[in-house]
């Protein structure tokens, strides 16, 4: 069955002082859905250098993030090939296209981010929405 892939930036209000953000992705998130090690990877990324987060704190967001979407995919050559046929084919950053093929490969139909092109459908099957576009 379909369902939702998380990028980094939704995750991310989950930390974040913007409430109705954060709500926002509370509720996605209630439903379930799929990451992959790359969202993991940045998340750690900005908590600890961007937010400036303690290693402590860093550490128990992801964990938080784990049990919440556990559900979570590696990175793989095949995801880095795919990945980089969308970064060029949809005009993406290399790491938009990775984070496009790890949803694909989880056989999703839906990618929530607030930085890719909301609406963008990525080999008819994936459509990008923007969570965050009526708040």
């Amino acid at each position: 069955m379909p369902g939702s892939f998380f990028d980094t930036n939704v995750l991310l209000y989950l930390a974040s002082g913007d409430d109705a953000k954060a709500e926002r992705a509370e509720q996605l998130l209630a439903s379930g859905g799929t990451i992959s090690v790359q969202v993991l990877n940045e998340i750690a990324n900005v908590a600890s250098r961007k937010m400036r987060f303690s290693w402590e704190r860093t550490h128990r967001l992801l964990a938080q993030i784990r049990l919440l979407l556990p559900a979570i995919v590696p990175m793989t050559l095949e995801t880095h090939v795919v990945g980089l046929r969308l970064a060029e084919r949809y005009n993406l950053s290399i790491y938009d296209g990775m984070i496009g093929a790890s949803a694909l490969g989880a056989n999703c139909d839906t990618l929530w981010s607030e930085d890719m092109h909301d609406g963008l459908v990525m080999d008819r099957r994936l459509t990008v929405l923007n969570p965050f576009r009526a708040v």
